[in-house]
């Protein structure tokens, strides 16, 4: 297992995320206790020392089968990790309360690390309003030893991790963000990177496969790589392009089962990053992958001629998310900070924005697909 430095601690670079858990008869709720605590064990035995869970994990048993698992290796054996449920506001008076159940769901006295979770466009502004005392509780926590690391995740744009940078950026030891090869440019991960670096804080890596994506590719892009690497299989192409970038501490991924697991542990047995020609053409086949995106390059000619002033280019940009994701909870979360009259149903199809796109996007159609697929 390859170890990573961070501080005093030595982290193993694979971290067991527990957002994708073994499941009973296919209900999410109902996680496989057993299935579970099986790979808990040859997670321990093979050194991974990492597990990250959340409040909203599987309907809110993830914690509480991570801390029965966990429960039976001794508390310094492990490093912990949970976060404040900020994707929900109605969350954001109950900091206090949401944390004290935490504990007693993990089982444990303290948190090796936690996180404010899910920093984005919908609730930026609540968890930088200092009336719900979130910052301030859990730098208390910390001063008590009930925290060891306070860091943050985020799915928001750059813009909105600047804003909380601004305000919290001095505190924060580490930052979690979905980074992989099509995300690097994507999903502007490249520049999330940057600007952490620029803070001094490590990344930690969620969604490495992009929910599973990127462990099987087409045949075309699957023989470039192979040609590559003979010995390298498809999912690890995305560890190694991971490795291969300073800032990264700990890699999360979502394993579901031991098969998964014993794969991700041998990729981890050593550091194998990319040659530059490796590199190039991972990210040429990020490309490919992401052709079908409709080209917008946000000139904003269609903005100036809508009659019913949409932000064209931001809705295109979460309609190719939400194409390539094949649905997920990115784009219509983002939605939910744009007023109804603003939004994609909004499109009366006249056609006004078409007639300027220096690309030729057929905006009126993929409006119409958009509030389709977001029923």
């Amino acid at each position: 297992m390859i170890y990573k430095e961070f501080q005093d601690l030595k982290l193993s670079a694979l971290g067991l995320g527990t957002m994708r858990l073994p499941v009973a008869a296919g209900d999410d709720a109902r996680i496989d206790e057993a299935a579970t605590e099986e790979m808990v064990a040859y997670a321990m035995e093979q050194g991974i020392n990492y597990y990250d869970t959340a409040w909203g994990y599987h309907n809110g048993n993830s914690e509480i089968v991570m801390g029965k698992a966990l429960g039976k290796y001794p508390r310094e054996s492990f490093y912990l990790a949970t976060k404040f449920p900020g994707y929900d506001l109605s969350n954001m008076p109950k900091v206090k309360e949401i944390f004290e159940k935490q504990l007693e769901k993990c089982q444990v006295t303290y948190f090796d690390f936690y996180l404010f979770h899910n920093v984005c466009e919908m609730n930026i502004d609540a968890y930088l309003d200092e009336s719900y005392g979130i910052y301030d509780y859990l730098m208390e926590q910390k001063e008590h030893g009930r925290i060891r690391h306070l860091g943050f995740s985020a799915h928001g744009n750059l813009d909105v991790m600047r804003r909380f940078l601004e305000a919290y950026g001095k505190d924060m030891e580490f930052c979690q963000i979905q980074l992989n090869y099509v995300d690097w440019t994507f999903q502007d991960a490249k520049a999330k990177v940057e600007l952490l670096r620029e803070y001094h804080i490590p990344v930690w890596v969620m969604e490495p496969l992009r929910g599973g994506k990127l462990a099987k590719l087409p045949q075309k892009e699957t023989e470039i790589l192979r040609n590559l690497r003979p010995e390298e299989g498809i999912p690890a192409w995305a560890f190694r392009f991971l490795q291969s970038i300073p800032e990264v501490t700990v890699i999360l991924s979502g394993m579901s089962d031991m098969e998964q697991m014993r794969e991700n542990r041998k990729t981890f047995e050593e550091d194998l990053p990319l040659s530059q020609m490796e590199m190039d053409a991972l990210l040429s086949i990020a490309a490919e992958l992401l052709g079908r995106r409709l080209p917008c390059t946000s000139c904003h000619y269609c903005v100036s001629h809508c009659p019913k002033g949409l932000d064209i280019p931001f809705l295109l940009e979460l309609y190719n998310e939400h194409n390539f994701t094949g649905g997920g909870f990115i784009a219509p979360m983002a939605l939910r900070t744009v007023p109804k009259e603003k939004q994609p149903g909004a499109c009366i199809g006249c056609r006004s924005c078409e007639a300027v796109c220096p690309q030729q996007i057929k905006v009126s159609e993929a409006m119409a697909d958009f509030t389709e697929k977001l029923k």
